[in-house]
């Protein structure tokens, strides 16, 4: 048997009779997330799994704060940076082959003929929630931070390990449409009810239970990898997708093209076969990296975020709030009441208080913003004159804020002051 693999994003140990811990536990880091290091360890371990004599695997995390938080964002952006130099015909490609190694990993480890159990007793969001539904028995603790989670949506993207492909498998599309479009997340009895999770344990009692389930020599393999498997709702995908797309649109007007994609990967990759199906996943997250809108939510929502927060715990720069202030009042989103403008600030995503939001008018962003786009319609000429004003405006406080300070100010912008998240804001990089 060839020797065990040298990790250092994990651990291993063996606790008797065969069975080994595989211990996710980043050196340096308060909580785990899916770095490049991390996905390309998971592949030579499964490599390694394959060949091995263990009795089977049980994953947990070396950390108190959660299992697994996800991918890590920042190294993501600088995936997008890398992926948009290419010339645009190799962009796909140098997308997918990139991103679809975290499916490959996790396809080779749930396919190494050796029982995996995952002891989940905190947080497993996700590329974590993906880990997870890529072992064959997954125990959760019976604790409120325990829980299953697919977020992605949330910063423009959608699950690219396998996610839209095992989750809807397991607990059926109904089910699993309010986690992969919303951010839901599943944990304590509901796991269990839903089909997501085997075993519910007191805290501290995970690990033990995920040992005992690979002791006592199941199958190890997944429900969709046998001859007889099919969809429990596969005779109604098509009437649920459709239903959840009209309703969708209804509430994103059509700007948001991670929701879309989402259930384009549920729609197209559920009738296939497992392998094809997350190379369906793929291809279409590959082409969803490349938009404008991922890049411009991860960079507010994300990295804006933790910057706002670690601000708001010293002393946060009071030209930070200045700014948002006066290029709020520039843009006006919520004086121009009744206006042409107005319904134009509405049909492109603003939120106004008190303003009913408009129905849904058949547009779904393309390659372009759809203030951007043409005919002129609903006020588009004025809002991209306010949305110029709004910008030059902005442009006058970059140079007095850091690059930090510019990301929370977009931060406040969106989560406080209405602007839209698919546009990102307007100061850390501007209009783009």
């Amino acid at each position: 048997m060839a020797s065990r693999p040298e990790l250092k994003q994990f651990r291993i140990e063996v606790t008797g009779r065969g069975v080994l811990q595989l211990i996710f536990d980043m050196p340096g880091r308060s909580m785990n997330v899916f770095s490049n290091a991390a996905i390309e360890e998971i592949g030579r371990f499964a490599d390694w799994l394959r060949e091995s004599d263990v009795a089977g695997v049980v994953i947990r995390s070396g950390k108190s704060s959660a299992f697994c938080a996800g991918a890590d964002l920042a190294e993501l952006e600088t995936a997008y940076d890398m992926i948009m130099a290419a010339p645009a015909g190799e962009r796909d490609r140098l997308a997918f082959d990139h991103f679809f190694r975290l499916s490959c990993g996790l396809r080779k480890l749930e396919m190494a003929g050796k029982p995996v159990a995952v002891a989940v007793a905190g947080l497993a969001l996700g590329g974590g929630c993906e880990f997870a539904l890529a072992a064959h028995h997954r125990v959760i603790a019976d604790h409120p931070q325990a829980t299953f989670g697919l977020p992605e949506s949330l910063v423009g993207l959608l699950p690219g390990g396998g996610g839209t492909q095992r989750l809807p498998r397991l607990i059926g599309i109904e089910a699993a449409l309010p986690v992969l479009l919303d951010g839901a997340r599943i944990g304590g009895q509901a796991a269990i009810v839903t089909g997501l999770a085997h075993e519910l344990v007191a805290p501290g009692e995970e690990v033990a239970a995920a040992e005992r389930w690979v002791l006592s020599q199941p199958l190890a393999r997944q429900p969709w990898d046998r001859p007889d498997w099919r969809a429990a709702d596969a005779a109604r995908v098509a009437a649920i997708i459709a239903e959840a797309r009209s309703s969708m649109l209804a509430e994103t007007l059509g700007h948001y093209p991670a929701p879309s994609a989402i259930l384009d990967c549920i729609e197209q990759g559920l009738p296939q076969d497992f392998d094809t199906a997350i190379r369906t996943e793929m291809q279409i997250f590959a082409r969803l990296i490349q938009r404008r809108e991922p890049r411009n939510m991860i960079r507010t929502l994300f990295l804006g975020r933790l910057d706002y927060e670690r601000f708001k715990k010293k002393e946060i720069n009071p030209k930070i709030m200045e700014a948002v202030a006066a290029v709020s009042e520039v843009l006006g989103a919520g004086s121009e009441r009744g206006s042409e403008l107005s319904v134009a600030f509405a049909r492109a995503g603003f939120h106004i208080n008190g303003q009913r939001k408009p129905d849904f008018d058949g547009r779904i962003a393309g390659d372009v913003y759809w203030h951007e786009d043409e005919p002129n319609s609903w006020g588009k000429d004025l809002l991209r004159a306010r949305l110029a004003d709004a910008d030059a405006a902005a442009a006058g406080w970059r140079r007095q804020l850091n690059e930090a300070e510019r990301r929370a100010a977009d931060y406040v912008l969106v989560t406080q002051r209405g602007f839209p998240a698919y546009l990102g804001g307007l100061f850390a990089a501007g209009l783009n």
